[in-house]
């Protein structure tokens, strides 16, 4: 699934202390030069942290701890945006991260919903579709999928056994490209529980939905939104992976830069409006917004989950949450965004906590006046 490097307790101590000792240190970000982004004509208009009401000596004090700090050595960039304003960005690996697309892992799953609501929208879909409206073929053939919704699959409730880490993961299955049907491999696969009982966390739910916009629309999914949502946001550096039937991975193979990621919780925070016309409606962003599996069912007891987007409940936050800290944290109550993307091959420990990205927010926020 996701490339692993090797546990420190598999290196003898011994020969680690004879390795070091014959190295010399190599930091393992830049230091700190400035927060103040370039006007790149990306379509967003820059300003300063003052003059939006953040207090920039105290910014640059965080952006010098971030920087700096050992303990967050896997963070690559950290951007502030505030009333629909890029304020302060810094990239603490390679300043090429500023227009170079890099995975983002499952923030896919985000995208994937706000795409699943303008189809919702053009009346293509309905939540509460099955299986067995757009995919017959596929409902024949595994009738025990067949009553699966929309809004269960938006909800990874699904009930397919599909495994999220591992040698069997739909990411690592899919990666050896035996199946000639991406769509045979996972309606094969046996049921956890009945469709809409039990939420699991799974890469198969939006691939499925991937597939539903495909057979509504008559375009793989990347495709059509690019038409209906990259183009109108003015995203242009963003690659989108597909299985070898051409089923675009709903739940990851997204490749984007920090700067576009902004522009998703932008679009959020303009109710579904951009430049003037609506992208998605507020009623979906509402109603994508809602949270439906509570945190005592997810991996995160502050994380509650609604339509493939996660809300954090002590700071009412709507996040996109990628492995290996790949975050959009977005408040609405005071117009502000912090998008933060770290190392991304990494593993277990070595992987950027979410309680760390939150700290650092948290500072940020606090001085969002």
């Amino acid at each position: 699934m996701k490339n692993f490097i090797m546990a420190r307790n598999t290196i003898p101590v011994i020969f680690l202390i004879i390795l070091t000792s014959c190295l010399t240190y190599d930091p393992l970000k830049m230091p700190f030069k400035t927060y103040t982004p370039p006007n790149l004509g990306d379509g967003w208009d820059i300003s300063s942290p003052d003059a939006e009401s953040i207090d920039g000596d105290v910014l640059k004090n965080i952006y010098q701890y971030v920087h700096s700090e050992d303990n967050l050595w896997q963070i690559r960039s950290l951007l502030v945006f505030r009333n629909g304003k890029l304020v302060a960005e810094s990239y603490m690996k390679d300043n090429s991260d500023r227009t170079t697309p890099r995975v983002i892992w499952s923030c896919t799953k985000q995208v994937t919903g706000i795409l699943t609501g303008i189809a919702v929208d053009n009346n293509l879909i309905s939540v509460n579709d099955t299986i067995q409206d757009h995919l017959p073929q596929y409902a024949s053939r595994y009738p025990d999928k067949s009553h699966i919704t929309i809004e269960h699959l938006l909800t990874m409730k699904s009930g397919i056994d599909i495994a999220l880490d591992g040698s069997n993961s739909l990411q690592a299955e899919f990666a050896k490209e035996k199946h000639s049907s991406s769509l045979d491999y996972i309606f094969g696969l046996g049921m956890h529980s009945q469709p809409g009982t039990r939420y699991r966390y799974n890469d198969g739910d939006p691939f499925i939905l991937s597939a539903i916009i495909q057979a509504a629309t008559g375009k793989a999914m990347r495709d059509w939104g690019k038409e209906v949502l990259f183009d109108r946001i003015g995203i242009n550096n963003l690659r989108w992976l597909n299985y070898k039937d051409g089923i675009t991975f709903g739940g990851y193979g997204i490749y984007t830069t920090p700067r576009e990621l902004g522009k998703f919780g932008q679009l959020i925070l303009n109710d579904g409006w951009w430049n003037s016309k609506e992208i998605v409606s507020l009623d979906w962003i509402n109603l994508m917004l809602t949270k439906r599996v509570p945190g005592t069912e997810t991996f995160n007891s502050n994380m509650s989950f609604g339509y493939q987007w996660w809300i954090e409940t002590d700071r009412d936050l709507y996040i996109m949450w990628g492995y290996g800290g790949q975050l959009v944290l977005i408040n609405k109550h005071k117009d502000l965004i912090v998008v933060v993307t770290g190392e991304n091959r990494l593993s277990g420990d070595f992987n950027m906590s979410l309680p760390d990205v939150l700290a650092v927010y948290d500072r940020i926020n606090s001085i969002a006046n």
